[in-house]
């Protein structure tokens, strides 16, 4: 894995090549939305590039995760109801395994997260990288206007992306190689999908100023 880092926060739009999509899956053998009993299982970060998935132990994923994100230019990292799920469900499975991420929230997270979904979304940014929830683009205007479902999976087959899948509940079914080409297709949908929206896209960031 190449190594490429820089010190400048971003305060313009980066190019296309320094957004990234971020897509976790948790286990479903339990409740997958409990971020007190599921662990997360596989996690992919999709480049212009390539598509980096990690699958294993839980804790080694998280702190190839941290790895991966600090290596990557200063850009955006874009999941899909991210500020709801996906980012509180890292952070809480990080404090429970010992992780440190660079992971921060804004002034309105809670102390901790006992559950893997929340009411409202929270703002957050991820080392030197910002952060676009891709759900909440879409459904703040689209969504609302033409009262269309804002969901990855049926979002994308409307506007002729064909995404992979799976009974989501049977999760820990999946091959290896099943998983890998699920979670790296959500994570590149994701990016795909926000792609289509700029330069609004960058003006709906998180308003959480990266860190240095």
């Amino acid at each position: 894995m190449s190594q490429c880092t820089s010190t400048m926060v971003l305060m313009s739009a980066p190019p296309p090549s320094q957004w990234y999509g971020l897509d976790i899956e948790t286990d479903t053998t339990i409740n997958g939305l409990d971020a007190r009993v599921a662990a997360i299982v596989a996690v992919a970060v999709s480049t212009d590039e390539e598509d980096f998935v990690l699958l294993g132990e839980e804790l080694n994923i998280l702190r190839d995760l941290e790895e991966l994100i600090s290596s990557l230019s200063p850009g955006v990292l874009i999941t899909w109801n991210g500020n709801s799920f996906d980012m509180p469900f890292i952070a809480e499975r990080a404090a429970r395994g010992g992780v440190p991420l660079g992971l921060r929230f804004g002034p309105l997270e809670p102390t901790g997260w006992s559950r893997g979904r929340h009411h409202r979304p929270y703002t957050c940014s991820w080392g030197e990288h910002r952060h676009l929830d891709g759900y909440q683009l879409y459904r703040s205007d689209l969504g609302r206007q033409f009262k269309i479902s804002c969901g990855l999976k049926s979002l994308s087959r409307m506007l002729g992306l064909e995404p992979v899948e799976v009974d989501r509940t049977q999760i820990h079914l999946l091959s290896d190689r099943e998983m890998q080409e699920y979670v790296a297709s959500d994570a590149r949908l994701a990016r795909e999908l926000v792609a289509r929206r700029m330069p609004l896209a960058y003006e709906s960031c998180d308003h959480l100023v990266p860190a240095r």
